[in-house]
């Protein structure tokens, strides 16, 4: 073995030495941060999308994965990609919004309510401006937005099956703008907390409940904290996954198609597994005790939602979507 090696040390010293120009290619390291935990299903679908990359460049480009927020939090992993570090997140529209408000609406209530509606969004001329406004003004580069966790419900120890069952409810939501309205527009009080705080925030009170999907519930055991789900369905969760745009631009073309082509693909992939689980979810939730809630007023819902985007003044924005879309 030593000799294997020693023989191929002294190939690339000779190699390097009759053409000087010569150096062998580079290697690059794109190191991928995300909240969840190894067992939930995105975790697989970023592996799945590393191991494709990787075979792909033939080593090039290396995509190393770390779960449960090992990189530290969501909002500064975004500040060191924004200024080059090779580092990237897994987030979504609410917190992009922060930089280009209008992208926000994707998180908005009832904006859309299958993935097939948001594959159709990829290609909308406003999705492509705004895509280009976090690039070039903000140093964001959007690889995809094919990571959909599901639709979110509230969690509770209440039933909940109309607005008004919500007032006075203190609701658990992330502290993004669009979040918090979406959660006072169908009636509840907002709280902005994390979500590794959820557990114990329902169990002593801090919070009446959240508004998340069934993986999360199960993911951190909610069930023993919380005994409702009330499906509301008021949002379909879009997951982004961003690196820098310095660090994009910095790759061989071909290593940026094959990037998003191959984050594209596991991300629908993925998507599709966990809208297929979710009746598993649902009878395994059932047995821990929970009662799930079906009979809920959407159209009630629906109107009440309204007032998120009014809030945030993206009323004409979902309109002109909605007419990219031909939605109605």
């Amino acid at each position: 073995m030593k000799k294997l090696v020693v023989a191929v040390l002294c190939v690339v010293i000779a190699v390097s030495l009759a053409f000087p120009g010569f150096a062998a290619p580079k290697k690059y390291v794109l190191k991928f941060n995300h909240v969840l935990a190894e067992s939930e299903p995105f975790h697989q679908g970023f592996v799945k999308w590393a191991n494709r990359v990787k075979e792909r460049t033939k080593g090039g480009l290396e995509i190393q994965v770390f779960p449960s927020g090992q990189l530290g939090v969501e909002e500064d992993i975004i500040e060191q990609l924004r200024q080059g570090a090779n580092v990237g997140q897994n987030t979504d529209s609410a917190r992009l919004g922060m930089y280009v408000p209008e992208i926000a609406v994707l998180n908005a209530p009832y904006f859309v309510e299958t993935i097939d509606e948001v594959v159709k969004l990829q290609n909308l001329p406003s999705i492509k401006k705004w895509e280009k406004e976090l690039a070039d003004k903000h140093g964001i580069k959007i690889l995809s937005f094919n990571w959909i966790q599901g639709l979110r419900h509230i969690v509770s120890n209440k039933p909940v099956r109309s607005p008004k069952d919500l007032k006075g409810q203190r609701i658990r939501t992330p502290g993004a703008p669009i979040w918090q309205e979406s959660i006072r527009a169908i009636g509840a009080s907002p709280v902005a907390m994390n979500f590794g705080d959820v557990y114990v925030g329902i169990q002593q009170g801090a919070v009446d409940g959240a508004d998340l999907v069934y993986r999360n519930v199960t993911g951190a055991k909610l069930y023993e904290a919380a005994k409702y789900i009330s499906e509301t369905k008021h949002i379909l969760l879009i997951n982004f996954e961003v690196v820098g745009a310095k660090f994009f631009n910095s790759l061989p073309a071909e290593y940026q198609k094959i990037l998003v082509e191959e984050c594209n693909k596991a991300g629908l992939e993925t998507s599709r597994l966990m809208e297929k689980e979710v009746l598993e979810l649902k009878k395994f939730l059932r047995e821990k005790g929970v009662t799930i809630i079906e009979d809920v007023d959407i159209e009630a819902f629906k109107k009440a939602g309204e007032d998120a985007y009014k809030a945030l003044k993206l009323t004409n924005v979902k309109a002109q979507l909605y007419k990219e879309m031909g939605k109605k």
